[in-house]
């Protein structure tokens, strides 16, 4: 059974709104698109090159889905170890309106998503990749489906934007899993899902 892989990019005040460039996501009437580009620095690039390392396939949200195949069928360099990947492994996108999809190796799932993505899991070996599609990553959160999430934080603050982690989130906590600062300053850290967060208190005992 493969791991369901989440790997977000946020800001300090925890926006994931459009990283890569001003068009991506402009929703709300967001200016900020393509805050991430500027930290694009080799230890960046080692990241995600070892993260391609451990895919087995892909799973989407459809606008994630439209602003990589409007990308990445372009870039036809087979050593390329991005390009290489999301080009022929298979490609698993959550939609209730795409029809007929043209970037090859791609399945439309529109049906019940808990049951979709645990039977994706079951017939992956290795990982299935969550990159990016915030909205999706709150649903498999919310469904406990996210087994790994690497969490890309880098040093700005938006002050408006959509945020991965929003009011009514399950409470859900995480074991750390391992990190480390790039270069540019973006701190990479990785958490596994552990359930529920668990309470205690600082106060101190009535008879103390």
């Amino acid at each position: 059974m493969g791991t369901l892989t989440l790997t977000s990019f946020v800001t300090l005040d925890g926006v994931y709104q459009a990283p890569g460039g001003p068009k991506e996501d402009p929703r709300g009437g967001f200016e900020h698109g393509g805050w991430s580009v500027p930290y694009g620095d080799e230890d960046f690039g080692r990241f995600v090159g070892e993260v391609f390392d451990r895919v087995d396939a892909f799973l989407l949200g459809r606008r994630t889905y439209n602003i990589f195949a409007s990308y990445w069928p372009k870039i036809t360099d087979p050593a390329d170890p991005i390009a290489s990947k999301l080009n022929t492994l298979p490609k698993y996108v959550v939609s209730a309106g795409l029809q007929e999809p043209e970037w090859a190796n791609t399945t439309v799932l529109g049906g019940d998503l808990g049951k979709e993505v645990a039977a994706l899991k079951e017939r992956t070996d290795r990982e299935v990749q969550v990159h990016g599609s915030g909205l999706l990553a709150q649903s498999l959160l919310a469904l406990d489906l996210v087994d790994k999430v690497h969490l890309l934080t880098f040093p700005v603050v938006l002050g408006t934007g959509r945020r991965l982690f929003a009011e009514g989130a399950v409470p859900t906590a995480f074991r750390h899993a391992g990190g480390r600062t790039t270069a540019a300053g973006v701190s990479i850290q990785t958490y596994e899902f552990a359930g529920r967060p668990e309470y205690g208190t600082y106060e101190l005992p009535q008879n103390a």
